[in-house]
């Protein structure tokens, strides 16, 4: 059995980044908030709507604003997000990073060990 050692000294950017789920989880989560408070400052369900002539309960008003205030709290996640991602690439550093790579070849008689059973295998 020999083994050959091959080293590379590379450079390579090194940055933070936000994680975009949590932004768009907390946008999501302004949202309904949002929707929350809108339903219960402004009592309009006691009389009928103008428009269909029909009373809306709260639940469904709740529903409605839900529909709006999400998607605009996922945007609005999203742009922080970004925004932070740009003043996060201007702190990029360059660091140099050593790549070491490591070959081993077997000889012919001695077989390669073979590959771990999956659990499902068992």
């Amino acid at each position: 059995m020999s083994e050959s050692t091959q080293h590379h000294i590379e450079s390579a950017q090194l940055r933070r980044s936000p994680r975009y789920a949590i932004f768009f989880v907390l946008g999501a989560a302004l949202g309904i908030l949002a929707a929350l408070i809108l339903t219960f400052a402004f009592d309009g369900t006691a009389e009928k709507s103008p428009s269909t002539q029909v009373l809306y309960s709260t639940s469904q008003v709740f529903g409605f604003l839900c529909l709006v205030c999400i998607p605009i709290g996922l945007a609005l996640g999203g742009v922080v997000a970004l925004i932070l991602d740009r003043r996060f690439a201007r702190r990029a550093r360059e660091v140099r990073v050593d790549h070491e790579r490591i070959e081993v070849d077997y000889p012919a008689d001695a077989a390669a060990p073979a590959p771990a059973a999956s659990p499902d295998e068992a």
